[in-house]
């Protein structure tokens, strides 16, 4: 029997601080003004993409006790963003990454819910935590937790927010003029919870919206991430883009939804994807290999190398030889607030590495830089691109993607006209919304339907 063609889901990722953004291109706008936002958001609603993801940045960066320049800076607030674009989008989803080191359940489930009432059941919650003090620097509780706590706090914190969620059913708010009642049930919103992290209870104010809870995305690849992500995630977002590493990821993640009693379709799996599209597969090569020169300046390429060296390289000359002397190993790192310092746990090895490939193959710091980092996903004309997506999604490296353009706000428009068409053309991308919440569009069930199951079989 011939196997059924999977359908992909495709979302947009807003590019916000990240080393994918070529901010010094001429076409390149503004990554705060609501203008961009907007623009963004409306391409992707008119290529009938799943939803915006949004993620997040609580402190700017820095380098050598200087804030790291070189990216965008600043990140506005993730809420005020969406509630905005709920506005100026009827269909589209409207993912948010917020923390659950630095913020409280009531808060957070307020504000998602309320999301979720504006925009008509599109919300959807990218659960993170926070592994370093320099960001929690920001915050009174300060500090930060080691692996196994913040995740403990981060499951706690979800569960605390569903209860939250659920302490209303949506069934209380009558509204009767003539008796003159509005609630059915006086108790509508009570709840209590004691744990080991929260100890709360009260109202929650905020009635049961159209998808009951937002859509619960994950983004951790450590082994502590993929259990959160199997036992209560709808979707993770995956950092492997290549097709052996996706199907990899994609194996390991979705055999362990079975031990917390849930099918392989309630869990999607979608790496985050760059691409360079040309009129044909050479010049979107050549396209690439100039974004990445654009992405990687001399500037940054010795800040990229600090990572790892952790001393000042500012001396040297980005087209020149890899630094004879050896990483600084000490607890004290130069980078503050960079995820990627953490890719590192053996700096000596890496730069032992590193030096041997650019002997190898005659690279400057620079060229080192640009090979080693982050590439374009999918590289090629429309076709190319088209067809590598859809063989990825139907060989279960991924259900999707999250798509990073590396120009904002317009770099999604060409994916839209030239791309999904040709998606569309084989039968594996919707032509139009068929549902109007985002929980219709990723094919997953509503909550209520499983408490109705619930309370059948009680």
């Amino acid at each position: 029997m011939t196997k059924p063609l999977k359908q992909i889901h495709l979302a947009a990722h807003f590019p916000g601080v990240n080393n994918t953004t070529v901010w010094s291109d001429p076409r390149a706008g503004s990554h705060i003004e609501f203008a961009s936002f907007a623009h963004f958001a409306r391409t992707a609603e008119r290529a009938k993409f799943d939803f915006l993801f949004l993620a997040e940045g609580l402190r700017l960066r820095e380098q050598g006790g200087k804030i790291y320049d070189l990216d965008v800076v600043g990140r506005p607030d993730t809420f005020t963003v969406l509630a905005a674009l709920a506005a100026v989008t009827d269909r589209l989803g409207l993912t948010g990454t917020i923390n659950s080191t630095f913020n409280e359940p009531y808060e957070v489930a307020r504000q998602f819910a309320s999301l979720d009432h504006l925009s008509g059941g599109r919300s959807a919650w990218n659960v993170v935590t926070s592994w370093d003090a320099f960001t929690g620097e920001n915050f009174r509780r300060g500090g930060f937790l080691p692996q196994e706590e913040r995740y403990s706090r981060a499951r706690e914190f979800l569960a605390t927010a569903n209860e939250l969620f659920d302490s209303w059913r949506g069934d209380e708010i009558v509204a009767d003029p003539v008796t003159g009642a509005f609630l059915s049930d006086a108790k509508a919103g009570a709840f209590v919870h004691r744990g080991r992290h929260f100890d709360i209870h009260g109202r929650f104010d905020v009635p049961r919206s159209p998808q009951g809870r937002p859509v619960i995305f994950q983004a951790g690849d450590s082994e502590e991430g993929r259990e959160f992500a199997a036992a209560d995630a709808d979707a993770i977002f995956s950092r492997h883009a290549t097709l052996q590493e996706g199907q990899a990821f994609h194996r390991d993640v979705k055999r362990r939804l079975a031990k917390y009693g849930r099918r392989p379709d309630e869990l999607l799996i979608l790496p985050a994807a760059t691409f360079v599209l040309g009129d044909t597969d050479a010049e979107a090569e050549e396209q690439a290999r100039e974004v990445r020169r654009q992405q990687v300046s001399g500037a940054t390429a010795l800040k990229h190398l600090e990572f790892v060296w952790n001393r000042d390289l500012s001396s040297y000359d980005p087209d020149g030889p890899l630094p004879d002397i050896d990483p600084d190993v000490s607890e004290e790192h130069i980078a503050r607030g960079r995820a990627q310092v953490r890719m590192y746990r053996d700096p000596l090895a890496t730069a032992r590495e590193w030096r041997a490939l650019a002997e190898a193959n005659n690279w400057s710091i620079r060229d080192l830089v640009i090979h080693t980092g982050n590439r374009q996903t999918f590289v090629g004309s429309p076709a190319t691109v088209a067809r590598t997506i859809d063989d990825f999604v139907q060989a279960d490296a991924a259900d999707g993607f999250i798509l990073v353009p590396h120009i904002t706000p317009t770099g999604l428009d060409e994916f839209a006209d030239k791309v999904v068409p040709l998606l569309q053309e084989r039968g594996v991308f919707r032509a139009d919304y068929e549902g109007t919440t985002l929980r219709d569009h990723l094919g997953l069930a509503h909550p209520d339907a499983a408490r109705g199951d619930e309370r059948a079989a009680s």
